[in-house]
């Protein structure tokens, strides 16, 4: 089945669907089923809206935070040998995500505050 058709609201064609489905209506579309020798028309619709915040690759030049224990001496000298910085207000560490990709930093990385600061650098 091939689509050779694609109309936006308010293209001819369309207005009835615009009438039935309003701000809703994507996109129409004329599909032709050459087997069957039909012509169908579909509406792509809107059926929920939600809120989204993308969650961004990381790049290597990100600066990600990270959370380890006072205890873990072993972590710490090799977040401070990949060029991390402790910040003592925030208790985490930033480091550059290129220095600890693939290694056993990588899993403690905090996404949820990385949300706003993942495309800004952080000061280390």
């Amino acid at each position: 089945m091939k689509s050779r058709l694609n109309l936006k609201p308010g293209q001819k064609g369309t207005k009835h669907l615009v009438e039935k489905y309003g701000k809703a209506l994507l996109y129409v579309r004329y599909r032709y089923d050459e087997y069957r020798g039909v012509r169908l028309k579909t509406v792509e619709i809107v059926v929920e809206e939600k809120a989204w915040n993308p969650v961004l690759p990381l790049r290597d030049e990100d600066v990600v935070p990270m959370m380890v224990n006072f205890s873990e001496m072993n972590l710490r000298e090799k977040l401070k040998d990949a060029g991390g910085r402790w910040n003592p207000e925030e208790k985490l560490w930033y480091v550059p995500y290129g220095q600890i990709r693939g290694t056993e930093l990588e899993d403690r990385i905090m996404m949820e505050f990385t949300k706003g600061r993942r495309r800004h650098s952080h000061p280390i």
